[in-house]
């Protein structure tokens, strides 16, 4: 597949329309991906939209897209789905609104398939192709026997001669957005020469604030319950915290296929009075208001959109020392980012919050302090850059 891929690239390069330039209204946008929540949305098309470059952002989804100035969502046909499959359906239905509409961007979310798909779509478009990193930059194209993508799963494994095409693949795209620093590291060491820009997102502050109330829980996790999350990690840690602070109390906040083996492994640890699973919430702000202190035990992240969340409520952070993590927490002064990941320095550094008020208090000031740098003005403001003419149609560049 990745051979035919790399040959239908080569031959719509030969033959695809030059690239169009927008007009004095901006760029038309067209973007497609799997969307697990509305504040994941929010965060990055709203700011987008806001662009002063921006004219119309079309985006073709099958989850519910929130309504958002200048954003419109189209869904693939219910009978489409049901004989196909919602991701073929949605791809074919992205297809087809990108040679119908021919906009100036063309862009996909992930690489696998979204963004493959977008590259391909652009070239025969005349359109500029964007892909949104929005992991760490590994975890889209190695390993890819470990990704999420049922098809790429296949694998069972490492593949390097498909890694490789992933990687020429990347350098394909005009534009790749990124969430933080390492990951534009990764490419340009892997020799993946492209226009790079960080836009880690948007948070409102109008919606993300920190509480007038006490906080009537401990510990909040927010993320898809999947392995690279590492929730295992977190239960132990609790247990752990446990053992100092009886009474602890932990809110898991997200679904996924991994949920009825980690409610068995709550009870197994013996924490499963401590952590409640609420599933999947729309109002996730009200949830991390509730919190003392936000834990991330995955093992690769970019810059995580949950965190600047938790950071911007006032939550201080106990996080995984991966990915751009390290972007947003300082050490020691919004937060602690943990090296050597096992349940016990997470437990460590959980408990030093709980037990000293006063750093808590210090720490919780610190982290909203730092996040406010990336609320949904500033993130617009990147996107001014990004779309800016000169920059969308010369490569190499950006301000990576």
């Amino acid at each position: 597949m990745m051979l035919v891929y790399s040959v239908l690239m080569q031959v719509a390069k030969w033959i695809g329309p030059r690239k169009r330039q927008a007009g004095k209204e901006g760029y038309d946008i067209l973007l497609t991906g799997t969307f697990y929540s509305d504040n994941w949305v929010m965060a990055h098309l709203r700011p987008l939209a806001m662009s002063e470059h921006c004219a119309h952002v079309c985006v073709v989804a099958t989850s519910i897209i929130p309504k958002i100035d200048k954003v419109e969502a189209i869904y693939p046909p219910s009978w489409l789905v049901a004989i196909l499959g919602a991701v073929p359906a949605r791809l074919l239905t992205f297809l087809w609104i990108g040679f119908r509409k021919r906009p100036h961007v063309i862009g996909g979310f992930h690489l696998l398939l979204n963004g493959l798909v977008a590259a391909l779509l652009a070239r025969l478009t005349g359109s500029s192709s964007l892909y949104f990193c929005v992991g760490s930059g590994p975890t889209e194209v190695l390993h890819t026997g470990k990704t999420e993508n049922r098809l790429f799963k296949k694998l069972g494994g490492s593949d390097k001669v498909i890694e490789t095409r992933l990687l020429q693949a990347v350098s394909s795209f005009d534009l790749v957005i990124t969430m933080g620093r390492n990951a534009i590291k990764f490419f340009r060491q892997q020799g993946v020469d492209t226009q790079y820009h960080i836009v880690s997102g948007g948070i409102d502050t109008n919606v993300f604030y920190p509480s007038e109330l006490p906080p009537t829980a401990d510990i909040i996790s927010v993320g898809r319950l999947v392995p690279v999350k590492r929730f295992d990690l977190f239960l132990e840690a609790v247990r752990i915290v446990k053992d100092s602070i009886p009474e602890v109390t932990a809110i898991v906040v997200g679904d996924g296929p991994l949920l009825e083996s980690l409610k068995a492994l709550a009870k197994e640890l013996g924490v499963d009075k401590n952590v409640s699973f609420i599933g999947h919430q729309n109002n996730v702000e009200d949830w991390l208001r509730k919190a003392k202190v936000f834990v991330l035990t995955s093992d690769s992240e970019g810059l995580s959109l949950s965190m600047m969340e938790a950071m911007m409520c006032g939550l201080p952070v106990v996080v995984s020392h991966v990915g751009d993590l390290g972007d947003l927490v300082e050490d020691g002064i919004n937060g602690y980012l943990v090296g050597e990941r096992t349940p016990e320095r997470f437990a460590i550094c959980i408990i030093d919050f709980l037990e000293n008020k006063d750093r808590l208090s210090l720490f919780s000031r610190a982290a909203q302090k730092s996040a406010e740098r990336y609320d949904i003005r500033a993130a617009s403001r990147l996107w001014n850059q990004v779309l800016s003419p000169q920059q969308t149609h010369q490569r190499p560049g950006g301000n990576g």
